[in-house]
Order: C-alpha cells, then sequence, then structure tokens
C-alpha cells in the first residue's frame, strides 16, 4: 500500500490522545484543566479510531478494523452518557449496541478460524487477544441492550458507564502504541516487559475506579449532572 496522508493524522490522534487521557487522569477530577484534557481526548480518540478503521481495511487487516470501530464506539457512548442525564436513550443508542454485538461476534469467530487454522493471526497478536477483546465487546453490548431495556442508567451506575468506556478506550489505545508498535523504540527497549506498564495502566485504573464507585461509599449519593462528564465529580 502507497504512503496515505492519513497516517500523519492518524498516529497525531494516538499521541494526542495517549497524552490528553494521562493528562486528564493526573488533574483534580472537577478542575477545569481536567475537563479540558477530557475534551481533547474525547476529540482525538474519535479521530483515531475512525482513521484506523480507513488505514486497516486498505491493507485488509480486519482485526484493526474491528478494533477501531470498537474504541470508536466506546469514546462515543461514554461521551453521550455523560452529554445526558439520567435516564435518557435515544435512536443513537440502539445504533450504537449493534456495533459491539457485530464486532464482538466477528472477532470471536475470528479468534476460532485461528484456533482451528483457517486464518493466520498478525505477527504478535496472541489468539487470546480475539477471545478478550470480543468478550468485553460482548459485555458492552449486554450492557447497552440492559439500559435500553431499564429505560436509561442512574446515579453511581451513569458514572461507571462513563468511567470504563473511557479507561477501556485509554488502554486500546495505549496497548496498540506500546506492545503493537514498538519498532519506535530504541532496539534495547523493543520486546521488554517494561512495556507492559504502560500498555496496562489504563486496566489498572479501570479496575481501581469501578471498585471506588461501585463498592464504596464515595458515589453512592452522586449522580454525574447532565452535559457533565467524570471530570465534574469532585474526589
Amino acid at each position: 500500500m502507497s504512503f496515505s496522508p492519513l497516517l500523519p493524522v492518524h498516529i497525531s490522534a494516538g499521541i494526542l490522545g495517549i497524552l490528553s487521557g494521562a493528562t486528564a487522569l493526573s488533574f483534580r477530577k472537577g478542575s477545569r484543566r481536567h475537563a479540558q484534557a477530557g475534551k481533547v481526548f474525547v476529540i482525538a480518540m474519535l479521530t483515531l479510531g475512525a482513521s484506523a478503521v480507513y488505514l486497516a481495511f486498505m491493507k485488509h487487516q480486519m482485526g484493526n478494523v474491528l478494533g477501531g470501530t470498537f474504541a470508536f464506539y466506546l469514546v462515543a457512548t461514554a461521551w453521550m452518557t455523560a452529554r445526558r442525564g439520567d435516564g435518557e436513550t435515544g435512536i443513537f443508542d440502539w445504533g450504537a449496541m449493534l456495533i459491539p454485538l457485530l464486532v464482538g461476534t466477528a472477532l470471536w469467530i475470528l479468534g476460532l478460524e485461528v484456533v482451528y487454522g483457517h486464518a493466520k493471526s498478525p505477527a504478535g497478536v496472541p489468539v487470546g487477544m480475539y477471545f478478550f477483546m470480543g468478550s468485553v465487546m460482548l459485555l458492552a453490548a449486554a450492557g447497552d441492550i440492559r439500559m435500553l431495556m431499564r429505560g436509561g442508567v442512574f446515579g453511581a451506575k451513569r458514572i461507571v458507564r462513563h468511567l470504563w468506556r473511557m479507561c477501556f478506550g485509554l488502554f486500546i489505545a495505549t496497548g496498540s502504541f506500546f506492545l503493537g508498535q514498538q519498532q519506535v523504540f530504541p532496539t534495547w527497549l523493543r520486546g521488554s516487559s517494561v512495556l507492559f506498564i504502560p500498555a496496562l495502566l489504563p486496566l489498572v485504573l479501570l479496575i481501581f475506579w469501578l471498585f471506588r464507585v461501585r463498592f464504596t461509599n464515595a458515589y453512592k449519593r452522586m449522580s454525574m449532572p447532565r452535559g457533565g462528564d467524570v471530570n465534574s465529580l469532585r474526589t
């Protein structure tokens, strides 16, 4: 494939997404800087996901097409969760639900094809990653279905929905960069277990925040305001 002018946009969006995501996590929640970093993160991640889908499609990399689609879905639905009030849903949610349902199913099929020798996994991609990401996508779809059947999400559950989707979207970016693009690092660092630390850190933070919101008293009576986001919560 010839050089695509979209590639610099994709790379820039990825770097900006990782930096703004890390910045948002470092600032105190509720601060103006945290809110600004969060907005930059959303724009960067949506650009990253959309460009990843196009570039991967042109290279016939179906796994990356699905991964980019899922990253776009996660950040978009997390943003919509923040923009709406408690118990609000719309046609967007019904359409978005189909993305993790179809993509998760496709990843499981791809994984099974690799296991049974009908397809070849790209270099460096373990077959277990297909099943891991596919399972997360199907769980996201199940969450969408439950939300729609209950007429929306409320209180702390709304905060949880926003948090885990943003954090997992950041994990897709960090994992793709630190583990999937090791050629950009010095030779001595390539293949090092040190790269797993920044790659997996968003997952660690995701678990921390889910535990804090769901199982402590800090957020028991809190609800994310309409049009706000996790940045508006004070801890």
